[in-house]
């Protein structure tokens, strides 16, 4: 216990004299709750609309007056439908909504009335908000105008509510899960750079000259590494819910718990990283593409899985930030779900126990075994 004691107070006083220890575990938590905080926005956006107006009748002079009049919609009355088109090709609007001549009368026979709607397909999203938007404006310019008595009452009316995210904000269920990316990039790059520069520098090398035994040497890296990811989850835990004001419905033991589980499973990734790779850069390069960029693109925080293609939902359950991202956000908005809870954390216990058990195979407490494997 006294020389596992001494590795980790080493680690500590290494964690304190290297900057970018500290950088990665806090400054850069920060970053990126700042930037998905504010830089990420999937709200309901707004966009520009051009209106070209062939009907004459008054009352449809309202019915142009009534897309000014929406918090979502920007919209610019032309009277060239070539010029809309060439703003519309420049970028200048996102769609574009023509009336026709014939559209009052169509209303007063009680016929259906057509109206052209025009998208900017360039761009997905904005396109789904653009074919939306003059529709549910339409329909509700048409509850008020003289020919609510000449239409047809639906059939079937629906009453929406709002489960869990009632406010329907994005940044209620994004930060939370940003904090998976965080503690991939913590558990991985930390682990993954700072052994590798000791290989560099020589000290790993000094290490193993000692009578430090395999478990000793593990765990020496293990711990402290573990301790400081779980600062930083503590620290982005409280930005989210103290200064953002992100709603947290679950239980705080709970999240930390299936944190730490996901935390150690993280570390084993970084460590084996760091044994096969003994260069910062590569390490640093293999960090981002084995945690970083699957905890984006393939853990369902930015991009629903069931959208995905058959063969990246099978990659998406080996993943762990998978898994963290469904206990973490459940946790945040729905309060606990034990089913959810138990299931992701038993995979990551057993994720986490397997690649502990691969780092310590490969963790080599001789010289004359390095440099075999070295020259190898």
């Amino acid at each position: 216990m006294s020389i596992l004691g001494a590795l980790i107070k080493k680690e500590f006083f290494q964690i304190v004299r290297d900057p970018s220890s500290i950088l990665i575990a806090i400054v850069l938590p920060l970053m990126l709750l700042l930037l998905y905080m504010y830089g990420v926005n999937m709200d309901t956006v707004k966009v520009s609309l051009g209106i070209k107006n062939d009907d004459g009748n008054p009352e449809i002079s309202t019915l142009v007056k009534s897309f000014n009049q929406s918090k979502f919609v920007d919209a610019y009355v032309y009277e060239n439908k070539d010029l809309m088109y060439k703003d519309l090709a420049r970028s200048k609007l996102r769609g574009a909504v023509i009336i026709p001549n014939d559209f009052s009368k169509k209303l007063s026979a009680r016929r259906p009335a057509d109206m052209l709607i025009i998208t900017d397909g360039s761009e997905v999203n904005l396109a789904n908000y653009v074919q939306v938007y003059p529709v549910a404006i339409v329909n509700r310019w048409l509850t008020t105008s003289k020919y609510k008595y000449d239409s047809k009452p639906p059939l079937i009316t629906s009453d929406t509510r709002f489960w869990y995210n009632q406010d329907i904000n994005s940044h209620y269920f994004i930060l939370p899960g940003s904090l998976a990316i965080t503690m991939t990039l913590i558990g991985l790059l930390l682990t993954a750079l700072v052994v590798a520069r000791e290989w560099e520098r020589g000290t790993m090398e000094a290490l193993l000259s000692t009578n430090a035994t395999k478990m000793d040497i593990v765990l020496g890296k293990y711990i402290p590494y573990f301790t400081l990811g779980m600062i930083s989850m503590a620290f982005s835990v409280f930005m989210c819910i103290v200064v953002f004001k992100i709603p947290f419905r679950g239980n705080l033991l709970v999240l930390f718990g299936f944190s730490a589980i996901f935390l150690f499973s993280c570390l084993g990734i970084g460590l084996i990283i760091s044994t096969k790779l003994r260069d910062q850069f590569l390490a640093s390069q293999a960090a981002i593409a084995i945690g970083f960029l699957p905890a984006l693109l393939l853990s369902g925080l930015i991009f629903p899985i069931n959208s995905m293609p058959f063969v990246f939902q099978l990659l998406t359950k080996v993943f762990p930030p998978t898994y963290f991202v469904s206990c973490i956000q459940s946790e945040f908005m729905a309060g606990t779900v034990w089913e959810i809870v138990i299931l992701n954390s038993l995979y990551l216990l057993i994720l986490g126990l397997v690649l502990f058990n691969v780092v310590y195979q490969n963790t080599s407490t001789r010289l004359e075994d390095v440099r075999r494997k070295k020259n190898a």
